[in-house]
Protein backbone atom coordinates (compact mmCIF):
# COMPACT_ATOMS: atom_id res chain seq x y z
CA UNK A 1 0.00 0.00 0.00
CA UNK A 2 1.31 3.53 -0.95
CA UNK A 3 1.56 6.19 2.35
CA UNK A 4 1.24 9.40 2.73
CA UNK A 5 4.46 10.39 1.52
CA UNK A 6 3.31 8.43 -2.16
CA UNK A 7 -0.15 8.67 -2.06
CA UNK A 8 -2.77 7.31 -5.25
CA UNK A 9 -4.43 10.57 -4.99
CA UNK A 10 -4.47 14.37 -2.74
CA UNK A 11 -7.34 17.06 -2.30
CA UNK A 12 -8.25 20.24 -0.59
CA UNK A 13 -11.44 22.12 0.33
CA UNK A 14 -11.51 25.36 -1.70
CA UNK A 15 -9.65 27.28 0.75
CA UNK A 16 -6.70 24.91 0.92
CA UNK A 17 -6.23 24.81 4.41
CA UNK A 18 -7.81 20.97 4.25
CA UNK A 19 -5.30 18.61 2.73
CA UNK A 20 -5.72 15.27 2.46
CA UNK A 21 -4.43 12.24 0.79
CA UNK A 22 -6.00 8.74 -0.52
CA UNK A 23 -3.45 6.56 0.35
CA UNK A 24 -4.38 3.80 -2.21
CA UNK A 25 -7.01 3.90 -5.29
CA UNK A 26 -10.86 4.09 -3.63
CA UNK A 27 -12.81 0.50 -3.84
CA UNK A 28 -15.29 2.05 -6.08
CA UNK A 29 -16.58 5.39 -7.50
CA UNK A 30 -20.11 6.39 -7.74
CA UNK A 31 -21.80 8.45 -9.81
CA UNK A 32 -24.84 9.45 -7.80
CA UNK A 33 -27.95 11.06 -10.07
CA UNK A 34 -30.09 11.24 -6.48
CA UNK A 35 -32.08 14.56 -5.86
CA UNK A 36 -30.29 14.98 -2.51
CA UNK A 37 -26.76 14.64 -4.22
CA UNK A 38 -27.95 17.60 -6.92
CA UNK A 39 -29.45 19.56 -3.79
CA UNK A 40 -25.92 19.32 -1.71
CA UNK A 41 -23.76 19.53 -5.00
CA UNK A 42 -25.82 22.37 -6.99
CA UNK A 43 -25.09 20.38 -9.89
CA UNK A 44 -26.19 17.35 -12.13
CA UNK A 45 -24.42 14.56 -10.04
CA UNK A 46 -21.79 13.95 -7.40
CA UNK A 47 -19.23 11.74 -7.77
CA UNK A 48 -17.78 9.98 -4.44
CA UNK A 49 -14.59 8.15 -4.57
CA UNK A 50 -15.43 5.24 -1.37
CA UNK A 51 -12.34 4.65 0.72
CA UNK A 52 -11.87 2.73 3.98
CA UNK A 53 -11.14 5.72 6.20
CA UNK A 54 -8.04 4.28 7.53
CA UNK A 55 -6.85 4.51 3.90
CA UNK A 56 -7.64 8.80 4.22
CA UNK A 57 -4.78 10.95 5.63
CA UNK A 58 -5.45 14.33 6.66
CA UNK A 59 -2.36 16.37 6.24
CA UNK A 60 -3.38 19.95 7.14
CA UNK A 61 -6.61 21.69 8.61
CA UNK A 62 -9.55 20.69 10.65
CA UNK A 63 -12.89 19.01 9.24
CA UNK A 64 -16.23 19.51 10.63
CA UNK A 65 -18.22 17.27 10.68
CA UNK A 66 -21.87 18.13 9.99
CA UNK A 67 -24.78 15.79 10.51
CA UNK A 68 -27.37 15.90 7.25
CA UNK A 69 -30.47 13.47 7.29
CA UNK A 70 -30.72 11.33 3.97
CA UNK A 71 -34.33 10.11 2.16
CA UNK A 72 -33.16 6.22 3.95
CA UNK A 73 -32.96 8.07 7.37
CA UNK A 74 -29.71 6.79 7.56
CA UNK A 75 -28.30 9.81 7.29
CA UNK A 76 -24.40 11.03 6.01
CA UNK A 77 -22.01 13.18 8.15
CA UNK A 78 -20.61 15.29 5.58
CA UNK A 79 -17.02 16.58 6.90
CA UNK A 80 -16.00 20.26 5.70
CA UNK A 81 -13.47 22.40 6.29
CA UNK A 82 -13.83 24.63 9.21
CA UNK A 83 -12.69 27.64 7.45
CA UNK A 84 -14.84 27.46 4.29
CA UNK A 85 -16.97 25.20 4.95
CA UNK A 86 -16.59 23.53 1.34
CA UNK A 87 -17.37 19.56 1.78
CA UNK A 88 -14.84 17.09 1.67
CA UNK A 89 -15.76 13.87 2.44
CA UNK A 90 -18.71 12.27 3.78
CA UNK A 91 -19.81 9.36 6.03
CA UNK A 92 -23.08 7.40 5.27
CA UNK A 93 -25.53 4.99 6.50
CA UNK A 94 -24.42 0.76 7.24
CA UNK A 95 -20.53 1.77 6.91
CA UNK A 96 -20.74 4.52 8.96
CA UNK A 97 -16.85 5.92 9.97
CA UNK A 98 -15.49 2.85 8.60
CA UNK A 99 -15.60 4.73 4.99
CA UNK A 100 -15.20 7.53 3.16
CA UNK A 101 -17.23 9.26 -0.01
CA UNK A 102 -14.36 11.79 -1.11
CA UNK A 103 -16.09 14.42 -3.52
CA UNK A 104 -13.96 13.73 -6.36
CA UNK A 105 -13.97 17.45 -7.13
CA UNK A 106 -11.79 17.84 -4.38
CA UNK A 107 -8.58 16.08 -6.10
CA UNK A 108 -5.93 17.82 -7.34
CA UNK A 109 -6.57 15.17 -10.61
CA UNK A 110 -10.36 14.28 -10.27
CA UNK A 111 -9.48 12.35 -13.38
CA UNK A 112 -7.85 9.60 -11.45
CA UNK A 113 -11.51 8.53 -10.16
CA UNK A 114 -13.89 7.97 -13.01
CA UNK A 115 -17.08 6.54 -12.15
CA UNK A 116 -17.14 2.79 -11.93
CA UNK A 117 -21.27 3.11 -11.55
CA UNK A 118 -23.90 5.01 -12.06
CA UNK A 119 -26.52 5.24 -9.52
CA UNK A 120 -30.35 6.60 -8.81
CA UNK A 121 -30.66 6.81 -12.14
CA UNK A 122 -34.26 7.05 -12.37
CA UNK A 123 -33.81 10.82 -11.07
CA UNK A 124 -30.88 11.51 -13.58
CA UNK A 125 -31.61 14.71 -14.65
CA UNK A 126 -33.05 13.76 -18.80
CA UNK A 127 -29.99 16.18 -20.77
CA UNK A 128 -27.75 13.86 -19.09
CA UNK A 129 -26.33 11.16 -21.04
CA UNK A 130 -25.15 7.86 -19.18
CA UNK A 131 -21.77 6.52 -20.91
CA UNK A 132 -22.09 3.02 -22.48
CA UNK A 133 -20.17 0.26 -20.53
CA UNK A 134 -20.57 1.67 -17.13
CA UNK A 135 -23.22 0.04 -15.00
CA UNK A 136 -26.37 2.07 -14.17
CA UNK A 137 -29.42 1.48 -11.86
CA UNK A 138 -32.26 3.23 -11.37
CA UNK A 139 -31.62 2.94 -7.62
CA UNK A 140 -28.31 1.70 -5.65
CA UNK A 141 -27.64 -2.27 -6.48
CA UNK A 142 -28.17 -5.38 -4.91
CA UNK A 143 -25.34 -7.39 -3.67
CA UNK A 144 -24.93 -9.65 -6.72
CA UNK A 145 -23.27 -6.82 -8.48
CA UNK A 146 -20.62 -5.90 -6.44
CA UNK A 147 -18.37 -8.43 -7.92
CA UNK A 148 -19.17 -6.62 -11.20
CA UNK A 149 -19.03 -3.27 -10.18
CA UNK A 150 -15.97 -3.26 -7.84
CA UNK A 151 -14.02 -6.20 -9.06
CA UNK A 152 -12.27 -9.05 -7.16
CA UNK A 153 -10.11 -6.20 -5.13
CA UNK A 154 -12.51 -3.99 -4.52
CA UNK A 155 -14.96 -6.76 -3.70
CA UNK A 156 -12.69 -8.44 -1.00
CA UNK A 157 -12.04 -4.85 0.35
CA UNK A 158 -15.64 -3.87 0.71
CA UNK A 159 -15.98 -7.62 2.86
CA UNK A 160 -13.14 -6.94 5.16
CA UNK A 161 -14.47 -3.92 6.03
CA UNK A 162 -18.15 -4.90 6.76
CA UNK A 163 -16.04 -7.55 9.16
CA UNK A 164 -14.52 -4.71 11.03
CA UNK A 165 -16.28 -3.87 14.18
CA UNK A 166 -15.99 -0.20 14.74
Amino acid sequence: MKTPDAPFATGACPCDAVRFAMVSAPYVVHACHCRDCQRLTGSAFAINAVIETDRLALLAGTVLPVSHPTPSGRGQTILRCNECQGAVWSHYGSMDEKAAFVRTGTLDSPALCAPHVHIYTRTRLPWITLPTGIPAFEAFYGGRDIPLIYGAEGAARLAALRARIV
